[in-house]
């Protein structure tokens, strides 16, 4: 029971199983996880962030550990869980904007993105996708406040 309730969130309510693009899939997920959290205060909805990234952490290190693999493709949990980083705070249709940036950055791994997936278990299933979402929110905050002007 344990392991299957482990397989369903690391694989983001199975959206990782898809055969083309998991990555994609498991963030398609997180914006309905973010569009959720937007009802919440800034205080609650950062709570609630860290604590399923923490949550992330813990899950795909140990669907990793089940599977073999140090990252499988299907754990999604990673992307699901940094798509409110890339988008918080942004307004109108600038999260379209955050959230292929975020992809972007999550695909490409520049490098920095790319060293932190050496990070031990699942720090380092995790941390690609948070730098990444960082990056992403970063990048498209310069772009609003450039429009802006």
């Amino acid at each position: 029971m344990r392991e299957r309730l482990i397989r369903c969130l690391a694989t983001g309510f199975y959206s990782g199983l898809v055969p083309f693009a998991p990555g994609l899939a498991g963030s398609v997920v997180g914006l309905g996880y973010w569009w959720l959290l937007k009802w919440f205060g800034s205080a609650w909805y950062w709570l609630i962030v860290v604590l399923v990234v923490l949550f992330a952490v813990w899950c795909s290190g140990m669907a990793a550990k089940a599977m073999g693999q140090k990252d499988p493709s299907c754990v999604v949990i990673d992307e699901t869980a940094a798509v409110p980083v890339a988008l918080a705070g942004l307004d109108g249709w600038w999260w379209l904007v955050g959230f292929v940036l975020f992809r972007v950055f999550d695909v490409w791994k520049p490098p920095g993105i790319r060293q932190s997936q050496q990070l031990p278990g699942g720090w380092g299933i995790v941390a690609d996708d948070l730098l990444a979402a960082v990056a992403a929110c970063g990048l498209t905050r310069v772009m609003v406040w450039l429009v802006a002007r």
